[in-house]
């Protein structure tokens, strides 16, 4: 009978630690929002690597680790990541390098716009959390990546904390903006022109930031509208908000400000009162707001010109 009950103890015994063992496994994944839906994600992967430079800003600001990222330009606000001793390079976002991907055994992958044809690939080495933003509400977009990175993390209440904060930063922007009357958002690239309005890949300046556009409708494309001198001073706007591509993207040209400077220009009215604001290029080309970092840097640059 002895016998009988010590193993009887033996199997309860081991019933609970498979019971514990289970649970661990389960925790040891966490529920969270990506382009795709709900995914299960792991929980404070070991390695993780990044090919979207949106969530790279947000695992700045969170305080995260990275351990490969990719081959290209980084923004200032990035610069940190170009030490490629510390942070090996993994490829460029649009190809991916395999190799250094299987040698570095990456518990987590994370991808996004530029990255997307190739998620399917890279699901072979590791769960690929998708960051992917698409057009239209962007900021919900860049919301749900803070939330289910800071989630990942294991930090969500710094995500909460961070999108508290940017909330309050909107709110000061689109309270100084409404008063500003009408801003026509201008990139120049290699000497050359085009707008951006309402439902373009800038939307979120007019939608959530709160500027107004200026009354004549301009052409969406991913290109923007391209435009002449004559343009600008035809539709006069209040301010003009100019996204130097070149210096973005540290290629060498004539810069936004010499191209602008010229009599068509001078006879508008953002000329004239000193209206004219040189965007931080990186941080809208190249991050594209998609981060924190970029988008109170962002934030900051318009509350402190609309504020004057």
């Amino acid at each position: 009978m002895q016998g009988l009950w010590m193993r009887r103890q033996t199997l309860a015994g081991l019933g609970v630690v498979l019971a514990l063992s289970w649970s661990a496994a389960q925790a040891a994944n966490v529920k969270v929002q990506d382009n795709t839906g709900e995914v299960s994600m792991p929980l404070q992967p070991k390695t993780v690597l990044v090919y979207d430079l949106g969530a790279l800003d947000i695992i700045q600001t969170l305080g995260g680790a990275v351990h490969g990222v990719p081959n290209q330009a980084l923004p200032p606000l990035l610069a940190g990541y170009k030490d490629a001793a510390k942070y090996p390079q993994i490829g460029s976002l649009f190809e991916p390098d395999y190799e250094k991907i299987k040698a570095l055994k990456p518990d987590l992958i994370i991808a996004g716009n530029r990255t997307l044809p190739k998620i399917d690939e890279l699901k072979k080495f590791a769960p690929v959390l998708d960051v992917t933003i698409g057009d239209g509400d962007q900021l919900t977009q860049i919301y749900r990546n803070i939330r289910a990175i800071s989630a990942v993390y294991g930090v969500p209440q710094k995500g909460a904390a961070e999108i508290k904060q940017i909330e309050s930063e909107i709110a000061d922007v689109k309270s100084k903006a409404q008063k500003q009357g009408s801003a026509l958002m201008l990139m120049t690239n290699g000497g050359k022109m085009s707008v951006y309005g309402p439902g373009s890949r800038f939307d979120m300046l007019y939608t959530v930031f709160g500027v107004q556009p200026i009354k004549d409708k301009i052409e969406v494309s991913k290109h923007g509208q391209a435009v002449s001198f004559e343009y600008l001073l035809k539709t006069n706007p209040d301010w003009m908000l100019v996204l130097d591509r070149d210096a973005a993207i540290s290629r060498e040209g004539a810069s936004a400000q010499k191209l602008l400077d010229n009599k068509l220009v001078h006879a508008t009215k953002a000329w004239r009162n000193q209206h004219i604001v040189y965007l931080n290029a990186a941080n809208w080309y190249l991050l594209s707001n998609a981060g924190p970092g970029a988008l109170r840097e962002n934030l900051k640059q318009l509350s402190d010109a609309f504020g004057k």
